[in-house]
């Protein structure tokens, strides 16, 4: 994280609207430091003064808190999945302003990051967005803004920052979709008090992220988090490399979907929690393994029938409950994602770019 002014911009996310004297109480930082950061944060457009100074107990000075300033500036997010792209449109606060799905006409990285390309003026509608991030399924090299592996589309090494920085001339970032929505809970989800979190999305792509200490564990080129091919899923099921009970060919959407006679995932989830107990349990088993090797404060699954069904979340918790050994009250420690599940590839592509901005706001912010 980058210094006073991602601290001050941090807590006036968490807490606004919030006194500056507020701020420096929660920070340590000077009075005279928190006031003169968030002018320099308001002369870039990233917080605003309230309507209206208040007191306490009508008594001392008058405080006019500052907030998050979701009027001046957006972000742009474009999640790349297995079978379309997701433009979004957020505010500074993770609110999605707007979205459009762009299916794949073909998987080839050429066709589809053009096919984007063309979408986002008129998507933008003559916005200009800080920031540009990209969250994909798979191996996602943060530092050098590659894909180097997306094992459902059949990607690898695709250049994703220069590509889209090129075409667009905005700033371009890119990450994995588990670390991007895990990063969404820190800004604005439930999490956001939490210094380690285990977060475990399963879609088309399975994957996982860790955060320990408040920071994101990446790895040798950002390589950490692949769990696709954890022994805990049907043994009976060969994955593309051979192995059998790979945990992502067993409970990926794909192969989920296969189950059913091609029923697909979101005719499924206008049914009947009863399709979808199973893969929730194995879910399960994944993620007490998971858990008792991090052993972290809170573990976030983001998997649709979890989000979408009660009975599901409860089976899920069960089977960790049954499995872990460190896991002694899931339904505290064991939550749902934050964002349901219309919103969150839009939130994943917002928040990769979102959480560039929280940790430097200096370097990517303009009046």
């Amino acid at each position: 994280m980058s210094g006073a002014p991602a601290t001050v911009l941090r807590t006036v996310l968490r807490h606004g609207p919030v006194a500056r004297s507020t701020i420096a109480r929660l920070t340590g930082l000077s009075p005279a430091g928190v006031s003169r950061h968030c002018a320099g944060l308001a002369d870039r457009g990233l917080v605003v003064e309230t309507d209206g100074p208040v007191s306490r107990n009508g008594m001392g000075r008058p405080h006019v808190p500052v907030d998050i300033d979701t009027a001046r500036h957006t972000v742009c997010g474009v999640h790349i999945a297995h079978a379309q792209c997701t433009l979004s449109l957020l505010d500074l606060r993770g609110n999605i302003l707007a979205r459009q799905e762009i299916p794949h006409e073909d998987l080839t990285p050429a066709t589809v990051l053009r096919t984007v390309v063309d979408a986002v003026p008129a998507f933008l509608g003559g916005r200009r967005p800080l920031v540009i991030g990209v969250a994909a399924g798979g191996w996602v090299d943060t530092d050098n803004g590659v894909i180097v592996e997306h094992a459902s589309l059949g990607w690898r090494n695709v250049p994703v920052r220069e590509i889209l920085a090129r075409a667009t001339g905005l700033p371009v970032h890119a990450d994995s979709h588990a670390r991007a929505l895990v990063r969404a809970e820190q800004l604005f989800g439930e999490v956001r008090a939490s210094e380690s979190v285990l977060h475990l999305f399963v879609g088309n792509v399975v994957d996982a992220a860790i955060v320990t200490g408040g920071e994101t564990h990446r790895g040798p080129r950002s390589a950490a988090g692949d769990v696709a091919h954890l022994p805990v899923g049907d043994p009976g099921i060969r994955c593309g490399r051979g192995h059998v009970g790979c945990f992502e060919a067993t409970v990926s959407d794909e192969a989920w979907a296969r189950r059913t006679a091609g029923v697909s995932m979101r005719e499924l989830l206008a049914g009947q929690a009863d399709p979808f107990l199973e893969r929730a349990r194995t879910v399960g088993r994944a993620a007490a393994l998971l858990y008792d090797v991090v052993n972290p404060e809170v573990l976030v699954v983001t998997e649709a029938s979890v989000i979408h069904y009660p009975e599901c979340l409860r089976a899920l918790r069960e089977e960790i409950a049954e499995r872990s050994h460190l896991c002694a009250a899931p339904e505290h420690t064991v939550l749902p994602s934050s964002f349901d599940g219309d919103s969150v590839l839009a939130v994943a592509g917002g928040a990769v770019a979102l959480g560039v901005l929280y940790a430097d706001p200096l370097s990517h912010a303009v009046g």
